[in-house]
């Protein structure tokens, strides 16, 4: 059994207070437990609608005391969450009567006066005790936080952050929550003065089961493990004149960054959402700019240590699509014999020994809308913020103009598509006569239907293995782009596979 992890703090205030459960909500998922203990007055409540307020984004939502409730829910985004009060709960027997026994799957549950049910508690939790501390303060209070069995570590985690924070001349800063991704990293705003900052809590990346020759998933297709490449890959593109972040703090270890705050202005606007073309447009130039130069590589991390970039080889690019016979047909109830398997497996690698020839550059891997912020008052490709590049491998260069131009979160019309690819071929001729137009059309074709048949297989996992639904709807728009790709003559023994044999997605 896990030992558990203890650490006690000082909160000088209320928003002290706020900024402990901010950053503890930093560090939670599904399926947590949180207690809140204490006396009356001491402070149980306050760190409660604190807590809601930050996953909720917003800090006037109404955080009733559950006294006479006993519970409420709250929806907030991918994380639902019930917040009960147990006050006047006089046998743990009575849980089950408010859906409390067992604990709703998939929700965070915050619980005051645990230790009405105490042995009824999970042994994975979170304990907070808060008492007052009138020598520090009216309204002074000290926090005991304490992690039982796996949530150990998320307390030691919580430490080690508080720790960063405090080093960093940022443990009194306001915090913002700022969504996520499908990833396990999480970010907040700090503010300090007028000025903000991004915090990035990154974990090292779990290993999965060794499915792939040996390899979990995320080390056979060449995935991030810590935040050690976001930091080489950040320096090398701020020292080639592009707008990636600068890190103004690091642990390296922990997994912890303070970076430049580059704001909110997207490259996309109206409902639907639709592309800016002026923005997409530097997009474009940017991609044009980075390509037409050989980059190296190994980039330096710190003194004496480098970062050798990863080859987006063969085996990740097959292990990638092997996604559409794992996940998207068994999800559509349409899987192949062995035979239609192995020729979807024989098709793909003869496509791919192409891609596999051609010289290859940095490839940021997810260029789209969602990772860049435009940044008006610079001039030329520096406009172009980026913002997530940790996966970045060595591969071909047409890939990262498929994520810009076939987005997979928003509707990208054909025209305009056709219209910014063309800008991109202009751009890279001009620069270099021996670039080859229908060659790079080709590649690009070639890996736009690498790509989208990845992500049908990624959404189809997301949705059946971890319990993310939201991301199917994303798979209508993903098969138009793949059956833009497929039209290309050098895929068409590929197109004939896909017909008779892939479903289109629900819709």
């Amino acid at each position: 059994m896990t030992n558990p992890s203890t650490f006690s703090l000082a909160l000088a205030n209320e928003a002290a207070t706020a900024n402990l459960m901010a950053d503890l909500a930093l560090l939670i998922g599904a399926g947590d437990v949180i207690t809140l203990s204490g006396d009356l007055g001491a402070g149980k409540t306050a760190a409660a609608r604190a807590l809601i307020r930050y996953l909720a984004d917003d800090p006037a939502i109404e955080v009733p005391s559950p006294t006479f409730t006993l519970a409420q829910n709250y929806e907030l985004g991918p994380l639902p969450l019930i917040h009960a009060d147990l006050y006047r709960i006089n046998d743990a027997s009575e849980l089950e009567e408010i859906g409390l026994s067992p604990l709703p799957e998939g929700v965070v549950a915050l619980i005051e006066w645990p230790e009405r049910a105490a042995g009824a508690l999970p042994p994975d939790r979170i304990d907070i005790a808060f008492s007052h501390r009138p020598a520090l303060g009216s309204t002074a209070r000290a926090a005991e936080i304490t992690g039982h069995g796996k949530a150990a570590a998320q307390v030691a985690r919580l430490q080690a952050l508080r720790q960063f924070l405090d080093g960093a001349g940022y443990i009194d800063a306001r915090r913002q929550r700022m969504p996520g991704d499908a990833s396990t990293r999480s970010y907040a705003r700090l503010y300090r003065d007028d000025s903000s900052v991004i915090l990035m809590n990154s974990p090292r990346r779990p290993d999965g089961p060794a499915i792939y020759e040996g390899k979990s998933y995320s080390a056979a297709v060449h995935l991030a493990e810590d935040v050690k490449p976001f930091v080489a890959i950040a320096n090398g593109l701020r020292e080639r004149g592009l707008s990636a972040p600068a890190i103004h703090y690091a642990d390296l270890e922990a997994g912890f960054l303070i970076t430049e705050d580059f704001g909110r202005e997207s490259f996309i606007a109206g409902e639907p959402p639709q592309p800016i073309a002026e923005r997409y447009e530097a997009a474009v130039d940017t991609l044009a700019e980075l390509h037409r130069v050989l980059l190296p590589e190994i980039l330096p991390l710190v003194p004496q240590v480098n970062y050798p970039i990863p080859i987006f080889d063969l085996d990740a690019m097959m292990v990638e699509i092997g996604l559409m016979l794992e996940w998207y047909l068994p999800d559509r109830d349409a899987v192949p014999p062995d035979e239609v398997r192995a020729e979807f497996v024989t098709r793909w690698r003869e496509l791919l020994a192409k891609i596999i020839a051609l010289p290859k550059t940095w490839m940021l891997r997810d260029f789209h809308s969602p990772n860049l912020i435009w940044l008006a008052e610079r001039s030329g490709i520096s406009r172009v913020g980026l913002i997530d590049f940790q996966d970045a491998v060595l591969g071909p260069a047409a890939y990262d103009l498929v994520s810009l131009l076939q987005d997979a979160r928003i509707d990208i019309p054909e025209q305009l598509e056709l219209t910014l690819f063309t800008r991109y071929i202009k751009a890279r001729h001009a620069c270099d006569h021996s670039f080859d137009p229908a060659g790079f059309a080709e590649s690009y074709a070639i890996m736009s239907a690498q790509r989208n048949t990845r992500l049908l297989g990624t959404f189809a996992r997301l949705n059946r293995r971890d319990g993310k639904p939201q991301y199917l709807r994303h798979q209508p728009r993903i098969w138009t782009y793949l059956s833009r790709s497929l039209a290309h003559p050098a895929l068409a023994g590929l197109r004939g596979w896909y017909e008779v044999h892939v479903p289109p997605p629900k819709t």
